[in-house]
């Protein structure tokens, strides 16, 4: 039996085929993680839910060993250059998450599925061990959280995200992290430990400070009120927190813009970025049908707009675009955060500036000082 948590709401009421459907591997075969382990049952067991959470409409926890659990991105948008990603699919259900067309590598839907079907990897601590001890390795920032939030429910269990930290703390190696969740405040001493010696940022998501829109765009994340505490209880223990505001949505959520960076700063932010919404694959869909639903007479307003960021196209995938659009909407934007965080004493960017010089590979360190 793998449907184990029962939910209150997703983000997706229909599902959506997966691009790939029908598509072979050049051996004629169809590679997927659908693929379990023998012992898979005996790791669902681990999680001990109540039977009575066992429904039809439930979020499958899939354990899987990865090959690699470090991605080089390579992209001149990001501020880093390596990512951690402890899961695959996000049960935050957010209905404009760029990383929901990921999930049909999988062979999986971005839809359902991806909210529903949360892969989380078993080996990622040993690989994390293996790639910083790999010969020649310089030391730069990993991110954790990237694709998926690392503090999703599946962290309360699984706890892969505290393990990765606890592994950065012993060997003194930077790290940053990107969550919309309150969970991390269950880390704050690993956090503050590692901060202590300027190994240590996050970025804390803020999408609006409205609940009812939060419950319609990313039905299961934490409040607006909690994130902003998360914020103040950061900064409160001095640990360098920013905020991502993302996605901007034109016609639904830019109205927020100043209010969100001013709230964000009072709550202790020092720094912060934002991102014009994307729509890669299938997500345009996704998003048109949202927009029908909660949004019926501003849909082409959004859709239109959107497209003028883009060059006439709902989404433009090249380095540089993709994630704050060109023309003079997206400059009419941009400008406007540039402003809010100057009135504010915001520094307008990514957080930089992490230590590499006091890394100790883990092969360098007693055995028993790793657990």
């Amino acid at each position: 039996m793998r449907q184990l948590k029962k939910v209150k709401s997703r983000g997706i009421k229909n599902d959506y085929p997966n691009r790939f459907s029908g598509q072979l591997s050049e051996d004629g075969t169809q590679h997927s993680i659908r693929s379990r382990s023998k012992d898979a049952e005996a790791l669902i067991d681990l999680l001990e839910l109540p039977s009575e959470d066992i429904v039809g409409d439930a979020t499958e926890y899939i354990p899987h060993e990865c090959n690699r659990i470090i991605s080089k991105n390579g992209s001149p948008d990001l501020s880093f250059n390596l990512s951690l990603n402890p899961y695959q699919g996000c049960e935050h259900g957010c209905i404009y998450c760029y990383a929901r067309p990921s999930h049909e590598y999988l062979d999986y839907s971005l839809g359902l599925d991806f909210e529903s079907k949360i892969i989380f990897k078993t080996n990622a601590l040993d690989k994390l061990i293996a790639f910083l001890d790999s010969p020649g390795y310089l030391c730069e920032p990993i991110n954790i959280g990237s694709n998926t939030d690392p503090y999703q429910p599946i962290e309360k269990i699984q706890c892969i995200t505290r393990s990765a930290l606890e592994l950065f703390q012993q060997t003194k190696h930077p790290v940053t992290l990107i969550t919309k969740s309150n969970l991390i405040l269950r880390d704050m001493d690993l956090l503050a430990g590692l901060a202590e010696n300027q190994l240590c940022q996050v970025m804390v998501s803020v999408t609006t400070l409205s609940n009812k829109l939060k419950n319609q765009l990313e039905p299961r994340t934490a409040a607006p009120n909690k994130r902003l505490l998360v914020i103040e209880k950061l900064a409160l223990a001095e640990i360098p927190v920013g905020v991502l505001v993302a996605p901007i949505i034109p016609a639904i959520n830019d109205h927020e813009i100043e209010d969100i960076v001013k709230r964000c700063a009072n709550a202790g932010a020092k720094q912060m970025h934002y991102i014009l919404l994307r729509l890669p694959h299938g997500l345009k869909q996704l998003f048109y049908d949202w927009l029908t639903e909660h949004y019926p007479q501003r849909r082409d307003k959004v859709l239109n707009i959107l497209a003028q960021c883009h060059k006439g196209e709902l989404y433009q995938s090249e380095f540089g675009m993709r994630q704050q659009g060109t023309g003079v909407i997206a400059k009419l934007i941009r400008q406007r955060f540039e402003i809010a965080c100057k009135q504010n004493d915001i520094i307008n960017q990514r957080m930089t500036g992490l230590r590499t010089d006091l890394f100790v590979p883990p092969r360098n360190l007693q055995q028993l000082s790793l657990f």
